[in-house]
């Protein structure tokens, strides 16, 4: 699995459970991302994705977006791009 960076967290509302992120790249619902600082460590798929309240299916590269999170994360903790290396080859 690879990852790569996709964008940074700008503010996190614990009551929500929400974090604000500043895109860098697309994100869709669906996508595995891992959020990494200094004391962050949570990885977790996209399970809602807003801008400006309303839910969308896609963000777009210096869009800003709220995304539900299940930890606390910071303010300029890392979104990674969690994916699946296509061409693994299993040795049995």
């Amino acid at each position: 699995m690879t990852e790569h960076r996709i964008g940074r967290i700008t503010h996190y509302y614990k009551r929500l459970g929400v974090a604000a992120l500043e895109l860098e790249e697309p994100l869709r619902v669906g996508d595995r991302v891992h959020i990494a600082g200094h004391t962050t460590d949570l990885a977790q798929p996209v399970e809602t994705l807003e801008i400006d309240h309303r839910r969308v299916l896609k963000a777009l590269p210096g869009q800003s977006a709220g995304v539900k999170v299940y930890g606390r994360v910071r303010p300029g903790d890392a979104v990674l791009l969690e994916e699946e290396d296509g061409d693994e080859e299993f040795l049995w």
